[in-house]
C-alpha cells in the first residue's frame, strides 16, 4: 500500500559481488538488480519514483563505490556506514538471522531509527589518491615482514629470496610515493592543504597526505566531530554513582595511527604540544593518556588551519 505523500522513506542497500537487495521503509518494499551498469539505472530509477529521505548502504571494501558514486550523483541522500554499526544494531534489536534480503531490511530500519547524517562521496581522483596511500601502507607492511624474516632465516637461498622480494618492494614503495606526490602537486587544492598542514611542526608528508586522502571531512566539522571520526573522542562509561574509566574507540585506525606517530614527533618539536605534553605529565597523567591528549590537540590545530586557510604561526 503506498504511503502518505508526506512520510519519509527510508532506503537500506545490502551490497553484494553480483548484487544489489533493496528494501524500502515504511512500505516494506523489496527488490534487488544486478550490481551492473543496467542494474544500478534500474536502481536510480526505482528510488527517484519515491525519492528517499536517506539511503543507507555498508562499506564492503570497494564494491559498494560504484553504486555510491552513482546515487550521490543523482542527489540522492546517501550514507555510507561501518558495517560494525548495523551489526551491532541487528544484535540490539534481537535479529539474528542473515541473508542478503534481511540485512537490507535492516539496514533501511538502522536508516530509519538512528538516521546518520548524509555524507558526500569522493569523486574519482580521491578515491584514486585514498587507495595509493592504502597501498603505500600495505607495501610498508610487507616490507617490515620481510625484514623479520631475513633476521630469522639461515638457508642462503631462502636469504636471497628475501633480498630479492625486498627490492621489488622497495622499488615499489618508491614508485607510489612519486604517485601520490604527483597526485598532490596536480591537483590545486589538495597542494594547497598540503602545504597548510606541513607548516605544522610534526606534520611531514605521510601524515599530511594521509589526512588529505582519508580524511576529506577536515575543515568542514567542528572538533568534536573530527576527534569522533579519528576515534580519539573519549567515551563516558558511567552507571548510576559509578563513574568508569574514560577510553577511546572507532573511528578510522589508520589516520588515527598515523596521527599517533606525528604527535610523537609534535611533542618534542612543536611548542605548543611540547607545552601541553608537559603539562599533563606534571598533573601525573600517564604518558599514553598524555599523548593521546596531545593528538587531540594536534587534530583540532590541524582543522582550525584547514578551515581558516592559514599556516601554522609560531607565537
Amino acid at each position: 500500500m503506498d504511503q502518505p505523500a508526506s512520510t519519509p522513506v527510508f532506503a537500506g542497500i545490502d551490497v553484494a559481488k553480483d548484487r544489489l537487495d533493496v528494501h524500502l521503509r515504511p512500505s516494506g518494499q523489496t527488490f534487488a538488480v544486478p550490481r551492473n551498469g543496467a542494474g544500478i539505472e534500474h536502481l536510480l530509477g526505482r528510488l527517484r519514483d519515491t525519492p528517499p529521505a536517506l539511503v543507507v548502504m555498508e562499506a564492503t571494501g570497494g564494491f559498494e563505490l560504484t553504486v555510491a558514486a552513482a546515487i550521490a550523483g543523482a542527489g540522492l541522500p546517501l550514507a555510507v556506514v561501518n558495517p560494525r554499526q548495523i551489526r551491532d544494531f541487528a544484535r540490539a534489536t534481537g535479529r539474528l538471522a542473515k541473508t542478503d534480503r534481511l540485512d537490507a531490511e535492516v539496514i533501511a530500519l538502522f536508516a530509519e531509527r538512528i538516521r546518520p547524517e548524509p555524507r558526500s562521496v569522493p569523486d574519482a581522483d580521491a578515491q584514486a589518491l585514498a587507495e595509493l596511500v592504502a597501498r603505500r601502507r600495505q607495501i610498508i607492511e610487507m616490507i617490515g615482514m620481510e625484514h623479520n624474516r631475513r633476521r630469522q632465516a639461515r638457508a642462503r637461498h631462502v636469504v636471497r629470496t628475501i633480498e630479492a622480494t625486498l627490492r621489488v618492494l622497495e622499488a615499489q614503495l618508491t614508485q607510489i610515493d612519486d604517485d601520490i606526490d604527483g597526485a598532490i602537486r596536480d591537483t590545486p587544492a589538495w597542494r594547497a592543504a598540503d602545504d597548510l598542514l606541513q607548516s605544522v611542526p610534526g606534520i611531514g608528508p605521510v601524515a599530511s597526505r594521509t589526512l588529505i586522502a582519508e580524511m576529506s571531512e577536515l575543515g568542514q566539522v567542528d572538533r568534536r566531530a573530527a576527534a569522533a571520526l579519528v576515534g580519539v573522542a573519549p567515551f563516558n562509561r558511567d552507571s548510576g554513582q559509578s563513574r568508569g574509566h574514560r577510553a577511546i574507540a572507532g573511528g578510522r585506525t589508520s589516520v588515527r595511527n598515523t596521527l599517533f606517530m606525528a604527535t610523537l614527533s609534535a611533542v618534542r618539536w612543536n611548542p605548543v604540544l611540547r607545552a601541553h605534553y608537559q603539562q599533563l605529565l606534571q598533573r601525573g597523567r600517564p604518558k599514553k593518556v598524555a599523548l593521546i591528549a596531545c593528538l587531540r590537540r594536534l587534530l583540532t590545530i590541524l582543522n582550525a588551519i584547514i578551515k581558516a586557510q592559514r599556516p601554522w604561526q609560531n607565537a
